[in-house]
């Protein structure tokens, strides 16, 4: 299996293309310059393409990857409403979803046959904070986080991508969390979120017996005793589900989880110090490697994922440009 690594630097307005060895060891094989500031990233379902959010004008840009070494080349590009903060698509590559923060809104472009984007088919707004979107296992339900409102709206995506608001139409976080990124265990049973605000992850019951969506255990991130500003940014678990990782920017850590078997329980394992303001970070396909992005320090660190703790060890650290805050990893 071949990886391709994909860092976003919106201060200097780059994607760097890195090849990942089996040995956890990164080769630069190409620098994209962005037509703006680029940010989030996701990569579609079949593999092919890249999609990528820019500012400050707002637009979510299709990059074709090439199968043999991941290279990009610009494939198509389409307008969106609001400042791309997140996107995602759903799992089978008809749909594009942008969060934005700032406009309060999550709109839904339309996908083509041969995946490059199309129009806005949806736009739901009253959405203070909206900092992600992020689509059930099951295809059918849209988690959405509203950072500012403590809550996370649940709608049902239709086939033509329109968002219908379910019942009940949210989940509520406790006061001053700020839900803001999300990650679901393999087993489709259970979702995570991590709350910026109050340093905190959630594990989400998807479906109890009565058929509601519950909380079922809130983990502090942060280290005993840390008594400075808590600002959580990423979550990833790995591919079998038995470690999950957040991260926070004010004391550049990765807070490292054991995951019970069903997915319902998590543990504190240990604390990773990383690159200075970790905004983003990812997982390797194989659940080998972690790749994180530090804002403040313009570099990436590669750590393997050790033992039955996952751990992480710092295999070797890359200067990016300037501000990294996104990572997504392709395999083909």
């Amino acid at each position: 299996m071949k990886q391709t690594v994909y860092t976003a630097s919106p201060e200097s307005q780059q994607i760097h293309v890195w090849q990942l060895n089996q040995n956890g060891e990164l080769t630069l094989v190409q620098v994209v310059d962005a037509p703006g500031q680029v940010q989030p990233m996701v990569i579609s379902p079949d593999k092919r393409y890249l999609y990528v959010g820019v500012r400050p004008e707002f637009r979510v840009i299709a990059y074709r990857i090439t199968p043999d070494d991941g290279t990009l080349t610009e494939a198509g590009v389409t307008a969106i409403p609001g400042s791309p903060t997140h996107i995602s698509t759903d799992h089978q590559g008809r749909f594009l979803f942008s969060a934005s923060y700032n406009a309060g809104s999550v709109s839904v472009v339309s996908l083509a046959n041969d995946g490059l984007p199309g129009d806005v088919v949806d736009v739901v707004e009253g959405l203070e904070g909206c900092h992600s979107a992020n689509i059930s296992p099951d295809n059918r339900t849209l988690w959405v986080p509203a950072l500012k409102q403590d809550r996370i709206c649940q709608f049902t995506l239709s086939d033509d991508g329109h968002l219908v608001a379910q019942t009940p139409a949210e989940v509520t976080t406790v006061e001053g969390a700020g839900p803001r990124h999300m990650a679901f265990h393999p087993n489709q049973q259970y979702g995570y979120c991590v709350n910026e605000l109050n340093g905190s992850v959630d594990v989400w019951e998807l479906k109890n017996a009565y058929g509601k969506i519950e909380c079922v255990q809130t983990l502090d991130i942060m280290p005993p005793g840390f008594s400075d500003t808590r600002w959580a940014a990423d979550i990833h678990i790995t591919p079998d589900g038995r470690h999950l990782y957040t991260c926070d920017r004010t004391a550049s850590i990765i807070t490292v989880f054991s995951v019970s078997e069903d997915g319902s329980v998590l543990a504190v394992e240990g604390y990773q110090p990383t690159e200075n303001q970790p905004r983003g970070f990812n997982v390797d396909h194989s659940g080998k490697y972690l790749i994180a992005a530090g804002q403040k320090s313009h570099h990436i660190a590669v750590y393997q994922i050790t033992g039955e703790q996952g751990l992480l060890e710092e295999k070797g650290r890359y200067a990016v440009g300037q501000g990294p805050m996104w990572v997504v990893v392709n395999a083909h």
